[in-house]
C-alpha cells in the first residue's frame, strides 16, 4: 500500500498539529495550510492531493486510535476537518476539559438537539433542564454561561437563541451519536453523514441534509424521493 508506505514529513506533522491546534478546519484553510505547510518544508505540492496527503498522515495515527475525518457544514455544505480521537467516547473526550455538572447540562443539551424535529434546541428549554441536572443544581445563569462556553469550543452552534450541534460535534461524535440514539439518529441519503438538521420524506422516512437538499433538487424535473420517488413535500431551502 503506498499510502502506509508513505513517509510522514515535517510538512505532515505541521499539518497535523495546526489541526489539532484548531479543534475544526474549514476546507479552504486546510487547503491553503496544506500548501503551507508543503512549500515551507520543501516538499511536492499539488493541489488536489490534499485527501491523499491527509491519508498519509492517518496511516501513521491509525496505531494510536486517531484520525483526521472529513466533514460538511450542515448550514452550508462546506467541508471541514477534525482530529478524532477512536478510542475514547463523547464523555471522556470532554471530561478533562468540563465538569461533571457542565457534562451532564451537554448530554441532556444534545438529548433536546437530537430528539427535535429540526435539529434544534431553544436557549429557553435548554435553561429549564438546569431544574433537572442530577449532579448538582445550577443556576440558569451559570447554565448560560456555560452554554456560552459550548459554543466557544465549538460543540454547540448558536443562532438567534436556538442551539444546534457544531460541525466539530458531529465529526467527532458520530459513532458515539449513531449507537447512542439509534431509533432517531439517521445518515443522510446523499453524502451518508450524520444529518442533525435535516428534511425527511414523508413517505419512506430518509433524511437529507439541507445543502443536500438544495443541490440534489436543483437538477431535478419536480422534488421526488431518492429513495421511493414519492412527490418531496417539505419546502426546498
Amino acid at each position: 500500500n503506498t499510502v502506509m508506505a508513505a513517509q510522514m514529513t515535517d510538512a505532515h506533522r505541521r499539518f497535523l498539529q495546526v489541526l489539532m491546534s484548531n479543534g475544526i478546519t474549514e476546507g479552504s484553510e486546510a487547503r491553503k495550510l496544506h500548501q503551507h505547510c508543503c512549500e515551507t518544508d520543501k516538499v511536492y505540492y499539488a493541489h488536489d492531493k490534499l485527501d491523499d496527503f491527509i491519508s498519509t498522515i492517518n496511516s501513521h495515527l491509525q496505531p494510536l486510535f486517531m484520525q483526521i475525518r472529513k466533514g460538511l457544514s450542515e448550514d452550508d455544505g462546506r467541508a471541514h476537518y477534525a482530529v478524532v480521537n477512536l478510542a475514547e467516547t463523547e464523555v471522556t473526550k470532554m471530561a478533562s476539559d468540563y465538569t461533571e455538572i457542565e457534562l451532564e447540562l451537554f448530554r441532556k443539551t444534545m438529548d433536546l438537539i437530537i430528539l427535535s424535529e429540526n435539529g434544534f434546541a431553544s436557549s429557553t428549554d435548554i435553561l429549564n433542564l438546569t431544574d433537572q441536572l442530577q449532579t448538582k443544581k445550577m443556576k440558569k445563569k451559570e447554565a448560560e454561561q456555560v452554554l456560552k462556553v459550548f459554543v466557544e469550543d465549538k460543540w454547540l452552534s448558536e443562532k438567534n437563541g436556538e442551539y444546534t450541534l457544531h460541525t466539530r460535534c458531529i465529526i467527532e461524535m458520530e459513532q458515539y451519536i449513531l449507537s447512542n440514539y439509534q431509533d432517531v439518529a439517521r445518515k443522510c441519503n446523499i453524502c451518508h453523514s450524520l444529518a442533525i438538521q435535516s428534511q425527511v420524506c414523508e413517505s419512506c422516512g430518509i433524511g437529507m441534509h439541507l445543502p443536500c437538499v438544495r443541490k440534489y433538487f436543483r437538477a431535478q424535473t419536480e422534488p421526488r424521493c431518492p429513495k421511493c420517488n414519492e412527490f418531496w413535500s417539505c419546502d426546498i431551502p
